[in-house]
């Protein structure tokens, strides 16, 4: 399953347990595979940066540049078209559905609401990291 984690979800993933760790354990098996592209790695490495990671960062016993090293290495990086006309209020958004259409991805997963009240663009579903992770588990 082709699946795009918005950076929240990613940032989840890293640092914290729950459905976002776990759907990362799933890219790391190799049931999932994650898809991106520099728009989103530019994003995450953009996010990383604000302080309030700092504490995270030594909690989780790691650095910005080890964690985003990690999802360049788990991540098929693609570099989609842009969207021709917007769909979100927010342009990172759009860079999510446009990733998502690029990859012909299966599923895009936020915790995003503006992306998550669109509940499908074109096809694809978009859902949070509890129901991924009951989707992924129902296809088993």
């Amino acid at each position: 399953m082709r699946v795009i984690l918005d950076i929240n979800v990613v940032l989840s993933g890293l640092f914290w347990h729950g459905p976002p760790h776990t759907l990362l354990n799933r890219v790391r098996d190799g049931t999932l595979t994650l898809v991106t592209s520099p728009a989103l790695l530019a994003e995450l490495a953009e996010v990383i940066e604000r302080p309030k990671f700092d504490a995270i960062l030594v909690r989780s016993h790691t650095s910005r540049e080890r964690s985003l090293a990690e999802i360049q290495e788990l991540a098929e990086v693609i570099t989609p078209e842009p969207l021709p006309m917007p769909v979100c209020r927010d342009a990172d958004d759009d860079a999510v559905l446009a990733c998502a259409l690029a990859a012909q991805a299966d599923l895009i997963v936020s915790g995003d609401a503006d992306l998550l009240t669109l509940q499908e663009y074109q096809g694809i579903r978009i859902v949070d990291a509890a129901t991924a992770m009951h989707l992924i588990e129902q296809q088993k």
